[in-house]
């Protein structure tokens, strides 16, 4: 599917100079400028957990470079930038992200995950939900294949973080949240009612109460992700603590480094452990 107003909107931004905050470069990449950063989009893959089809992807901002080697971009400016600044540095991410998404044709039927920094839950009284659903009725793109992503919070940013996803929700997006334990996932599933979860493979390290909570996630249409795994180990343990019939998607470097094409669905030759270097490295990447 070809979505025109926004092939016309790239075809503007091919032809703007260097100097505007956003343009195309010669490989057609989408490109934005924030304190002196040029920044990009990368994406990874988010695959069912039965069958490692890909699901979605999840957008990443990143410092522009030719072999996908950018680094993340928040880390770069999280000591720089403001609240304010930062809240002006997502609103141009999810841009850039969206853009570049929606610009490769494979995407039709996929959903484009995008994080929603910890920075902007302070800024409860802006209407960002509002914001960005404008930017996407304008170029005409599918605000229902949007899921955006808060952060993991602290015991006492739980009002926060449902005040914000009320907001996001009425403007009609999809909300997404991060678990810090298999806990908190069952609090957050109840409380905010979100259509995604994620948690980290490692803390997923109670078969009896995963499985609990996925057949929760069933009952409440939320798809739970496990996210960060990176060995085949960690993916065969996931495996056979979840003997049961409820779905469950799965993400990480075992199967895909963010890029910035979004890649085929086909999952690669895969090993079983990397080097403790590399885990560090593929750690920084990431957001």
């Amino acid at each position: 599917m070809q979505h025109v107003t926004l092939q016309n909107y790239l075809s503007r931004l091919q032809s703007s100079l260097a100097s505007s905050n956003l343009w195309l470069d010669e490989q057609g990449r989408a490109r934005g400028r924030y304190f002196n950063a040029s920044l990009t989009s990368a994406f990874q893959a988010i695959r069912s957990g039965d069958d490692l089809r890909v699901l979605a992807y999840e957008g990443y901002a990143r410092s522009y470079d030719p072999n996908d080697q950018g680094l993340n971009i928040w880390r770069l400016l999280d000591y720089v930038a403001n609240d304010e600044e930062s809240v002006e540095l997502d609103r141009l991410c999810r841009l850039l992200h969206t853009i570049s998404f929606y610009r490769q044709q494979t995407t039709q039927e996929l959903d484009l995950f995008l994080s929603v920094h910890s920075r902007l839950l302070a800024a409860v009284e802006g209407n960002h939900g509002a914001a960005f659903r404008r930017i996407l009725d304008v170029l005409e793109l599918p605000h229902q294949q949007i899921v955006l992503q808060l952060p993991q919070i602290t015991p006492s940013q739980r009002w926060v973080l449902t005040h914000v996803a009320e907001n996001y929700r009425r403007n009609g997006f999809r909300i997404g949240v991060n678990a810090a334990n298999l806990e908190q996932a069952s609090d957050l599933l109840a409380r905010v009612r979100p259509a995604t979860m994620k948690i980290d493979v490692s803390v997923a390290n109670n078969p009896a109460t995963q499985i609990a909570l996925l057949e929760q996630a069933d009952r409440s249409q939320c798809q739970v992700i496990f996210r960060k795994i990176e060995t085949e180990r960690q993916l065969q343990h996931l495996q056979t603590a979840n003997n049961t019939v409820s779905p469950y998607a799965v993400q990480g470097f075992l199967f895909d480094v963010p890029r910035a094409s979004l890649t085929m669905e086909v999952v690669p030759e895969r090993s079983a452990d990397l080097p403790l270097e590399s885990h560090q490295q593929l750690e920084n990447s990431y957001q």
